[in-house]
């Protein structure tokens, strides 16, 4: 017997939004005859109230629709009555749940704690000093959008009698440049982790009052700062730049105007000291990530006057085995037992490989859909002999497998863009340019759950590979939009009913958001370098402070200060002189060599220096099976792009370690 065949249920954690109290309930069709009820379980409860649609809703242009006409739109009507078809033939048994309306605050108290600032109220409010390097480095936008929710919460918390107090941001603010104010420089501690270029800047990007030392690591709006419109500056706050457009009024304002199949190419420009990729930093720097991506998404809505209101947290009941309609985390803790170290769902895998077996030049792939009763049959014979490996994959037809996937996507217990984050990718779609629609699914994509944003990944890779064969199959980026946005977005609608022509509007604003995942999900994927600065200087905030602890507690104990602090700076120096680093190697033959910086010298150099002293790893970089790693210093740890030069690397931070080593997967 398969270890797969015994269930029970497991309860897990999703969100609702808030509203009046209601029962969630429903089903996913009419034809109970072909119901399934020995298969329970928890469809995610957003999907519920759909408004039926018999034919096209009226067209009406709206900003977010001005390039979708009616014709343009037919694959998207035509997907969403191919899933009701498919929805008829898996009727499921469902637990009723009853939401409760969020009490006031609540929803900001949430918000606080994913931005890793819940000590700034309830029992550890009384010291503050663990969030006051965070919120040192925050720029002005940022504070502002803590400031906002921690004043709601302290509101809330003073109304419910509550007997600890919640700190003023401001007074947080206020003990950060007090206490900066009162140490004295220390050559150590003070160590610059820049160039003495940004030690006078002064930008409005960067709020006055916080103080975050003289070279700071935050760039405000650089001199050579990228003029294109289709550049994307990473370099500078995404909401600092919106509040100095909306100021300037020098930017176009780039609105969903003509064809949408006319993005522009927005493009990445260089950066001397790397592009940091999701993957590329250590999971406590992406921690930091996560924590500042929340606030900078926060800070970008609110001063574009979008709404940001995550979910409230509700228990459902859900599968723990299986393929359909299991959590994602637990699909993957399944898979892990047959394949240690995957990351994207087995079942995913390899329905993709199936599509792609027959061929991504079949005309209209995707967009036609398998037969219903044949999908449903298959499901069933999927979830008994799959783990088995006994299924007869030959036997299922291309257009099955693409409406399998697409299955498989819809009744997953949480949707695939995540439930706290589902209406914020909705709300891209009202933001006024494309750059800023861009940057906010840059942060969105940042903030999946890593589960989540895998299986995304390798979905629109595919979905890449299918528009590049469009010659072919006769499948653009739009009409691969148009059939795949109901998949992701529509059957996850919060259980809000809406008129046809709301649901127009909605349909034409999620395909558009459909549309700019596929067509830039490398630019997506990339860690904004304000950010990764701002984990720097909280690094290095946090290593001064460790450093002034360590040498009182050896003060304390009569130890030698002098002598710890020759053998702390001999620790770093390690007789390397000057403009030269000690690269590590200890998995290859050469274990170590010193590396003469210039201005010129890549990572790829460096590894190549290496590389070239192996037997027969040639293959190796070619396959970048090793890579070269900055550790320590201001950054945990980071995985450097090729085109990383070594020189400008190191100015930012001197005191790194450099590796080379081969990637976890």
């Amino acid at each position: 017997m398969s270890w797969l065949s015994s269930s029970q249920g497991v309860v897990l954690t999703a969100y609702h939004p808030s509203g009046k109290d209601q029962a969630v309930a429903g089903s996913h069709g009419q034809a109970g005859e072909e119901a399934t009820a020995s298969r329970r379980y928890g469809q995610y409860t957003m999907n519920q109230e759909i408004t039926k649609v018999s034919e096209k809703p009226p067209f009406d242009r709206s900003s977010s629709q001005d390039s979708l006409d009616e014709l343009s739109m037919e694959d998207y009507w035509t997907e969403i009555q191919n899933i009701r078809k498919s929805n008829e033939n898996r009727q499921e048994d469902q637990e009723v749940v009853v939401v409760k309306e969020p009490d006031e605050g609540e929803l900001e108290e949430e918000w606080l704690k994913e931005a890793g600032l819940s000590n700034l109220f309830g029992e550890a409010a009384g010291d503050p000093q663990e969030s006051m390097v965070f919120l040192s480095t925050l720029t002005r936008t940022q504070a502002a959008a803590v400031q906002k929710r921690v004043e709601t919460v302290s509101q809330t918390l003073r109304k419910k009698n509550k007997q600890y107090q919640v700190p003023d941001v401001r007074d947080i603010f206020a003990q950060q440049r007090e206490s900066k104010e009162k140490e004295a420089p220390d050559g150590t501690e003070s160590q610059s982790v820049g160039t003495d270029e940004n030690k006078d800047q002064a930008k409005d990007g960067q709020a006055s009052s916080l103080v975050v030392g003289e070279k700071d690591l935050i760039p405000l709006v650089p001199e050579e700062a990228p003029a294109s419109e289709t550049d994307i500056n990473l370099e500078v706050s995404f909401a600092e730049q919106a509040v100095n457009q909306k100021e300037s009024a020098k930017e176009k304002t780039l609105r969903s105007k003509g064809d949408d199949a006319l993005l522009p190419s927005f493009r990445l420009p260089k950066d001397k000291t790397g592009t940091t990729r999701i993957g590329d930093l250590a999971p406590q720097d992406m921690k930091k990530v996560c924590h500042l991506a929340l606030i900078e998404l926060t800070a970008l809505y609110d001063v574009l006057g979008i709404e940001l209101k995550q979910q409230k947290a509700v228990k459902i009941k859900t599968k723990d085995s299986g393929l359909f309609c299991v959590p994602l985390t637990v699909l993957l803790e399944q898979d892990q037992k047959k394949v240690p170290g995957t990351r994207i769902p087995l079942i995913f895998q390899k329905l993709i490989s199936r599509i792609e077996e027959g061929g991504l030049e079949t005309e209209g792939l995707l967009r036609i859909p398998g037969a219903a009763v044949r999908i449903k049959n298959l499901c069933q014979e999927l979830e008994a002999k799959f783990y088995e490996g006994t299924f007869n994959w030959e036997s299922v037809k291309q257009h099955d497998a693409t409406s399998l996937l697409k299955l498989f996507i819809r009744e997953l217990p949480q949707p695939l863009l995540s439930v706290e984050y589902l209406k914020a990718f909705q709300a891209v779609q009202n933001l006024p340019t494309k750059k800023q629609q861009l940057q906010a699914l840059n942060l969105l994509v940042i903030l999946l759950p890593d589960a989540n944003r895998d299986t995304l990944k390798a979905l629109l890779e595919f979905l890449q590979r299918v528009v590049d064969n469009k010659e072919k199959n006769k499948m653009t980026v739009m009409n691969v939009a148009m059939v795949m946005a109901p998949n992701l977005f529509m059957y996850h609608t919060l259980g809000l009913k809406s008129s046809e022509q709301r649901e127009f509007g909605m349909a034409a604003g999620i395909a558009h958001i459909m549309h700019l995942l596929i067509k830039y999900q490398k630019l997506l994927w990339t860690i904004p370098k304000f950010i990764v600065n701002q984990v720097r200087k909280q690094n290095t905030e946090n290593h001064r402070k460790d450093k002034k602890a360590m040498k009182k507690l050896l003060k304390k104990m009569a130890y030698d200060r002098e002598k710890y602090e020759k053998q702390d700076k001999s620790a770093n120096d390690a007789d390397v002189p000057q403009g030269v680093i000690r690269v590590q190697a200890p998995h290859l033959s050469k274990v170590s060599m010193a590396i003469q910086l210039t201005e010129e010298l890549k990572a790829s150099d460096v590894l190549a220096r290496f590389l070239s002293q192996e037997s027969g790893v040639a293959q190796t970089l070619k396959n970048g099976e090793v890579f070269l790693y900055e550790i320590g210093g201001n950054i945990g740890e980071r995985c450097l792009d090729e085109d990383t030069y070594m020189k400008d690397l190191y100015q930012l931070n001197p005191n790194a370690e450099w590796v080379i080593k081969s990637k976890p997967s």
